[in-house]
């Protein structure tokens, strides 16, 4: 299991906005706004970062356009930043009958389809994805993606451009989440991981070379660690709609002991 991508909810400046396109730029990210899958009711734009990336997503109309429907009421309602954290998996099915048998309420591994010009044609995406319960006290929610095979994942990753890895930021490394966990939520947490600490104000949850940490706050918002080896765009960070984004050199003294042998083997 790994980050694959956040669906962060964005105002209209995010993606027409020239200046916030420019700080998004001037951090080592390429970003053309304009690209990216959508319909009259929905604009996706991407940033990518190694194999991981945000997916900026715009509401346009009342019904969406095709997007996830409760994702959608929620941003007409007023919900900006993060909505969907997706984590890929090998085995979707397997992972999703562990996550039943710990009686938590998954939805059924489905591919992704919506309709557009004029609900006439329909669009399928070649992954699946099964979708956890919402958090009671944090405004987004889990869901697992599989391509459908590697012909299906080497195809997508072709779409994967412009790349952050131009400049020498390989991926997301750290998801930090500040806010309040309810019991209910940190169920969902201890069936979904395996390895993972919690402490008196945090839990942090270790996927290989990868952490998402939760940390206890009376305010909700997201940082994103990014993996910066470029010294022109290290320690820089970009702020919009509850989420900052900030480089770093990477630091493996964070990791579980079981990461860092991940580490050794893949340095070797």
């Amino acid at each position: 299991m790994k980050i694959d991508h956040l669906v962060v909810n964005v105002d209209k400046e995010v993606q027409e906005d020239q200046d916030m396109v420019t700080k998004i730029h001037s951090m080592g990210l390429p970003y053309k706004p304009k690209w990216g899958k959508g319909t009259k009711g929905f604009k996706v734009s991407n940033i990518w970062i190694g194999k991981e990336y945000f997916e900026l997503v715009r509401i346009k109309t009342k019904d969406g356009g095709g997007w996830i429907s409760n994702w959608t009421t929620k941003y007409l309602n007023g919900h900006r930043g993060l909505i969907g954290f997706a984590l890929e998996v090998d085995n979707i099915d397997e992972t999703y009958q562990q996550l039943r048998n710990h009686n938590i309420n998954v939805t059924t591994p489905e591919p992704l389809k919506f309709r557009w010009f004029f609900n006439l044609l329909s669009k399928t995406m070649p992954w699946r994805n099964s979708y956890l319960p919402e958090f009671k006290g944090l405004p987004f929610q889990f869901f697992l993606q599989q391509l459908n095979d590697e012909k299906s994942k080497n195809f997508m990753e072709q779409y994967m451009v412009p790349n952050s890895r131009e400049n020498d930021i390989k991926g997301i490394v750290e998801v930090i989440i500040y806010g309040e966990l309810l019991k209910e939520d940190k169920k969902i947490l201890f069936a979904l991981f395996n390895d993972y600490e919690e402490k008196e104000d945090s839990i942090i949850i270790y996927l290989g070379t990868q952490i998402i940490r939760f940390i206890n706050s009376n305010t909700y918002n997201v940082e994103i660690i990014l993996d910066c080896c470029n010294q022109e765009f290290s320690n820089s960070k970009l702020e919009f709609n509850n989420i900052s984004i900030l480089s770093r050199s990477y630091d493996v003294s964070n990791l579980s002991i079981h990461a860092k042998r991940n580490i050794n083997e893949i340095t070797k």
